[in-house]
């Protein structure tokens, strides 16, 4: 194991000296053996595959479907390319140098991002467990346990989750604190979640696709070309439905299809790799020990375990809310009646956001202030007077959930997918990404502390994320507001920043010194990773516009003055250096 990290032994030396023999005899039998070395030693890939397969990937999946259908199933793999060119950039750095990234940042590029990577990596591990914790205590309670948890009082139900979610991932962390033979545990246990969660959407799919019309394979394969107009326009199926609509109000909706489907693709591409990502891998890899010779046993790592999951699970997602919700309006708003004659009464959480939408297209035809002088009861009537192809769209458009689409598969699939195996892949969704924001900020500390990642403090700091066990209690309405909207845009600014800085490292002599990659391999490596951190710098903007303002342009210029400050001044102490 990397000395840097202060956890060698003899054991895990000879381990990790048996490994490497492993891959320069492999590489000498072909490429089949070599393959096979890789497969069997694989593992910071899958961890992050752990992480992105979590709550924000569902949600940003979903609503892709809802809002596009499989027009835009090409977005999250392209976002997932650009995550892997820049995390196998991350690698080669780190294990060519050996050299802890945040160290390395802080005296070769600026301490300003090397200390703004590793606070915004801590703020996210812990703002972003709460959501997870309240996605899987909310799968238990309503698909997989509902005569159990779902029955009880609201409170206790979702404590005695919370904590046997708690008390899981803490098990897992301490196998992986215990050295080589524990971190190989934990890393089963993950590709095992992992695989439970593309089981479980996979065949939802495949159940969706024997039932009823089935799935439009057509159209799947078709989503899969990338399509950027989406950007600025509606989808075809869509734009049919504002065609419906009076002229002069078409304009209205063509604008909140795109402002919503915009945000959502943002929104896909920014979680397909979060920053914290960028910590894990690094510390990962030295942790096991891994040095240059595990350079290309990384990118395959990521390949494989973080690439083809993602792309399976989100692809998945996707399609099956794009055949269950996409341009088909929620039940109950259209004056619907069931077999016995009875209204549909619509899902009481979809009201609110419904009513939204409704009373924002009055409000564009008689003026925001005429509409909010209007008695509660008469906003109600002028909504509820509003055209049928108004009223369609504003039902197509609201925000449907992962719980609302198992509602709306167990007609088709039968209860078991829809409820069990669907929830099974929530829960394993959620569960995997708690551990991994616990290993995360374990890293975190004991950088902070400038201790070895191991031990009391490296424990102490997995602990942390925990926190997010008040989840299901705190997790909506504004407080979702207050805390993930400062902690995005905070991780939104630095994630390019953070890829900038790696890109930087790699061009760096001084840091790789002959590692640095020359020629023909120099210019493929900057081909891939400058634009690849240009178009993260773009979403990174465009996120701070849209959920800051000017606010969170300030925010990214003092980010940039800080930087030049100290790197001003860092040189003009250099020479003074030099000639003491």
């Amino acid at each position: 194991m990397a000395s840097e990290n202060g956890n060698a032994t003899g054991a895990e030396s000879t381990e990790v000296h048996a490994n490497r023999q492993l891959i320069q005899e492999a590489r000498g039998r072909g490429p089949g053996a070599l393959f096979g070395a890789f497969l069997k030693l694989s593992g910071p890939g899958w961890l992050q595959s752990a992480i992105t397969l979590g709550g924000g990937s569902l949600a940003s999946s979903l609503y892709l479907g809802v809002l596009a259908g499989t027009a835009l199933l090409w977005l999250q793999p392209l976002a997932m390319i650009i995550g892997v060119i820049m995390l196998s950039a991350i690698s080669y750095v780190v294990l060519s140098t050996g050299q802890r990234p945040f160290r390395a940042i802080n005296e070769h590029v600026s301490p300003v991002l090397g200390w703004g990577w590793l606070i915004a990596t801590m703020m996210a591990n812990i703002v972003w467990s709460l959501p997870q914790f309240s996605l899987a205590t909310a799968a238990v309670r309503q698909n997989l346990m509902p005569g159990v948890f779902g029955s009880m009082g609201d409170t206790s139900g979702k404590v005695i989750v919370g904590l046997a979610i708690a008390i899981l991932c803490t098990i897992v962390v301490v196998l992986y604190d215990r050295g080589q033979r524990g971190a190989k545990v934990c890393d089963i246990i993950l590709k095992v979640m992992v695989a439970v969660i593309i089981v479980s959407f996979f065949g939802v799919v495949i159940k969706l696709t024997a039932a009823g019309d089935g799935i439009k394979w057509g159209s799947v394969f078709a989503g899969l070309i990338p399509n950027f107009s989406l950007l600025s326009s509606p989808p075809k199926t869509l734009q049919a439905e504002i065609a419906n609509v009076a002229t002069a109000y078409q304009p209205f909706w063509n604008k909140i299809v795109v402002s919503q489907q915009r945000g959502v693709m943002i929104a896909a591409a920014a979680t397909a790799v979060g920053i914290n990502m960028t910590f894990l891998l690094p510390y990962s890899m030295l942790r096991r020990g891994w040095d240059s010779e595990f350079r290309g046993m990384a990118i395959f790592d990521l390949a494989t375990g973080l690439f083809i999951p993602f792309i399976l699970v989100t692809g998945c997602v996707v399609i099956v809310a794009a055949t269950q919700f996409h341009a088909i309006p929620a039940a109950g708003f259209l004056g619907e009646k069931d077999a016995n004659g009875m209204l549909v009464q619509p899902e009481k959480k979809l009201v609110g956001k419904y009513m939204g939408l409704a009373k924002k297209r009055v409000a564009a035809e008689i003026g925001k202030e005429a509409f909010a002088a209007l008695s509660a009861d008469a906003q109600k009537a002028t909504v509820a007077a509003l055209p049928e192809a108004d009223r369609r769209l504003a039902a197509m458009l609201v925000k449907r959930d992962a719980f609302g689409l198992a509602n709306s598969l167990a007609p088709l699939t039968g209860k078991v997918y829809a409820h069990y195996v669907f929830g099974i892949g929530v829960v394993g969704m959620a569960v995997s990404s708690i551990i991994i924001l616990m290993l995360i900020n374990g890293f975190v500390i004991c950088e902070i502390l400038d201790k070895p990642a191991h031990g009391k403090p490296y424990l102490i700091g997995c602990l942390m994320p925990l926190a997010g066990i008040l989840g299901p209690f705190i997790w909506r309405g504004r407080t979702q507001f207050w805390l993930a909207v400062p902690t995005s845009n905070i991780a939104f600014v630095l994630l390019p920043i953070a890829y900038l800085s790696f890109a930087f490292l790699l061009n760096s002599k001084k840091l790789l010194g002959d590692a640095m990659p020359t020629g023909k391999a120099r210019l493929i490596w900057n081909l891939l990773v400058f634009p690849s951190a240009g178009l993260a710098a773009v979403g990174s903007v465009w996120k701070l516009w849209t959920g800051l303002g000017w606010l969170g342009i300030g925010i990214l210029a003092v980010v940039l003055v800080l930087c030049a400050v100290v790197h001003t001044k860092r040189g003009s102490k250099a020479p003074a250096a030099e000639t003491a």
